[in-house]
């Protein structure tokens, strides 16, 4: 199939391409990687009258540290960020989120950015960012704002950026002390849409006690999910079965699947509770030092 027609522009500044969109208001639409939206006009689920080509924009290509942050520009391709050994050694669960994305070939086109503001609810950059508790950098003619990821994500393809933004850096704070972290997804096949996934990352005391827990589930919302009641059961506790049994209880009450042709609602809400502890258990082990 074939997109309908459209305008197509390739600014070379920011200013231009927020001039762009200023002036197209929602008949423009920006495209990066295009690894999401170049299907979906392929099927006339979106049909805008003009593409913003933000490829010259080389100031929106990085990855740095700096002081206790680690900055994405958001058109870094997601294949550097997956081979960077300043995300391995200061996010790790970036890094092992960012395989599950399709093929080497879809990560060497598709960008940071692109993912994060598609917003699929079972992508992998959302929930990893989530767990991290990064925070996106969006800008447009008049300001800059700063979105936490849990205010960003608003429902399904949908997200906290209005028509004249471009989201232009990531931020994650790099955690201190002893870090577990663990990413995992299930899907028909590699390369697919995870049909449920799930991230963890905390830390630990000296006496193996948990200080601070986020785990995040893909794939049973609209949106990726926080579970806050993670931290509120397993905080200043060690890890133990009994403690993950409550955990699963408390994710089967607050999450809300929907059966579609992957998968029926109880097959998610399985693969949750499965995907849950397997996470907690891993990350546990790496804060012990024991993988």
């Amino acid at each position: 199939m074939k997109p309908a027609k459209f305008d197509y522009y390739k600014p070379n500044t920011l200013n231009e391409a927020l001039s762009l969109l200023e002036e197209l208001g929602e008949n423009g639409k920006i495209i990066a990687g295009g690894q999401s939206l170049v299907p979906i006009m392929n099927m006339r689920l979106a049909t805008p009258e003009a593409l913003i080509d933000i490829n010259n924009l080389e100031d929106l290509h990085y990855i740095k540290k700096e002081d206790s942050m680690i900055k994405i520009g958001a058109l870094t391709r997601q294949r550097i960020v997956e081979t960077s050994d300043i995300i391995r050694e200061n996010c790790g669960l970036l890094a092992d989120s960012i395989p599950h994305i399709g093929h080497v070939q879809t990560r060497n086109r598709g960008t940071i950015g692109g993912s994060l503001v598609h917003a699929d609810p079972t992508a992998e950059l959302p929930l990893a960012l989530l767990a991290l508790k990064g925070t996106l950098h969006i800008s447009s003619s008049d300001e800059v704002r700063v979105v936490e990821a849990e205010d960003f994500f608003i429902t399904y393809l949908t997200t906290d950026m209005m028509p004249n933004e471009i989201l232009t850096e990531i931020q994650i704070p790099i955690m201190e002390g002893r870090v577990g972290y663990a990413f995992a997804e299930i899907a028909r096949r590699h390369g697919d849409f995870g049909i449920v996934a799930a991230a963890c990352v905390m830390t630990i005391d000296d006496n193996e006690n948990l200080e601070s827990i986020r785990l995040t589930l893909g794939g049973v919302e609209a949106i990726p999910l926080l579970v806050e009641e993670a931290e509120e059961i397993l905080k200043g506790e060690k890890v133990t079965d009994s403690l993950l049994e409550q955990i699963t209880e408390a994710v089967v009450d607050v999450i809300d699947p929907e059966s579609d042709l992957h998968a029926s609602a109880e097959y998610r809400t399985h693969l949750a509770k499965i995907l849950t502890k397997r996470v907690i258990n891993e990350a546990y082990s790496k804060a012990k030092g024991v993988i």
